[in-house]
């Protein structure tokens, strides 16, 4: 698309690019805004699988390293800010916060910095904690909840899970900080026939697909090990139904070990990761999110919503606000192996909605969670920034 006159110059920073719904709504996104008639220069490390997305996509993209105290990446972030007249400099990852300050600051052309939070929680180091919104001029939440956690902090001492126990709020300048959703590339992820991913997975046409999809590292991954548990409650009472993992992490053995355990070797298996998600979506039949960790907003449900596939997922943290874009589905007290059993049982006995009902859910979701959508409030942002009072007109 040609540059208009009024378009921004902004240099995205991401030193991943390794996968993952962050990386690929970071890179989709920035697409979406380069669509809109903007400038947007990639940084990252060069053959990552999320790099090749964004040559693909047709994205600037500028290849660079970390270094020794990520000095190299800094400094040719600094350079390219000079020589592009980079206006708004946007760190997507947490490690990538202060090399996106520091570079802003010894580029000497005054960039706007704006840092993403895609976690259910705030910056782990106390120096970024107490002084970060002192150095950016925006931080932008991935839901209402991250928001709310950067702002209040959350406490929940009851979880059996360590990581939810206590999460500290941010300090400084609060009002910096705002909620812009991701998107979903709604041409991607729509209602269509999953036949051949069935196939592929040696699934017959009458058995009821279960699966959880994300990545499993410990201690608890998205509520694998629940899953498997409520699996083995749901078999005898459904024998036609099968139980997929659908991912990739280190919890790989253990899972395994636990569907042996639980003697679940001919319904359950873990299919290793899969890069064509909207082929799984729509050959599952119910996806299942019971995480007990934290959530900042769940990708995956949005994914399975918008090929008008139910949901049957963990009431906490951000999930509720991506489940109610679509609300087909079922929400379950976190942890609760007999609430999910239940709910799986309920949904599986359920008729599917018709495509009609299906391609209706999908534009319910796209109104709220579209790509194009989330390139114009992030643009909003950016605009308010470079020039706050023509926002403010």
């Amino acid at each position: 698309m040609k540059e208009a006159k009024t378009s921004l110059r902004v240099l995205q920073l991401n030193s991943l690019l390794t996968g993952g719904g962050t990386d690929d709504r970071s890179v989709r996104i920035a697409h979406a805004v380069h669509r809109l008639g903007h400038c947007v220069l990639m940084v990252g490390p060069p053959g990552r699988e999320f790099t090749q997305v964004a040559q693909q996509l047709g994205l600037a993209f500028v290849p660079s390293t970390t270094g020794p105290l990520k000095l190299k990446l800094i400094i040719n972030t600094a350079r390219l800010v000079r020589s592009h007249q980079i206006q708004i400099v946007h760190a997507r990852h947490g490690r990538d916060y202060w090399p996106a300050v520091f570079a802003a600051r010894l580029s000497g052309a005054q960039p706007r910095v704006v840092l993403s939070r895609h976690l259910a929680k705030s910056p782990s180091s106390w120096v970024s904690r107490r002084y970060l919104l002192n150095y950016c001029d925006a931080m932008l939440a991935a839901s209402q909840f991250v928001v709310k956690v950067l702002r209040e902090g959350h406490a929940d001492p009851a979880s059996d899970n360590p990581e939810r126990h206590y999460r500290p709020p941010m300090r400084g300048d609060l009002s910096k900080i705002h909620v812009v959703y991701g998107g979903i590339d709604m041409t991607r992820f729509r209602p269509d026939d999953g036949t051949s991913q069935r196939v592929a997975w040696g699934i017959d046409p009458s058995q009821f697909v279960f699966a959880v999809v994300g990545s499993y590292d410990f201690p608890r991954g998205k509520g694998q090990p629940e899953f498997l548990e409520a699996a083995a409650r749901v078999r005898s009472a459904l024998p036609q139904a099968r139980f997929l993992i659908i991912g990739r992490g280190n919890m790989h053995l253990a899972l395994e070990g636990q569907i042996r355990q639980l003697q679940l070797q001919d319904v359950a298996r873990l299919t290793g990761w899969c890069t064509d998600m909207p082929a799984v979506m729509n050959a599952i039949d119910c996806l299942v999110l019971p995480a007990v960790g934290t959530e900042a907003i769940p990708g995956v449900v949005l994914e399975a919503h918008a090929c008008g596939k139910p949901v049957i997922a963990s009431d906490l943290d951000g999930i509720p606000e991506a489940f109610n874009a679509g609300g087909y589905g079922q929400l379950v007290r976190p942890g609760s192996i007999d609430e999910l059993a239940a709910a799986m049982l309920a949904w599986a006995k359920k008729p599917p909605i018709d495509l009609a009902g299906r391609w209706q859910l999908h534009e319910k979701v796209a109104a709220q969670f579209s790509l194009e959508r989330a390139a114009e409030r992030l643009v909003a942002v950016y605009k308010s920034l470079v020039a706050p009072s023509a926002a403010q007109a």
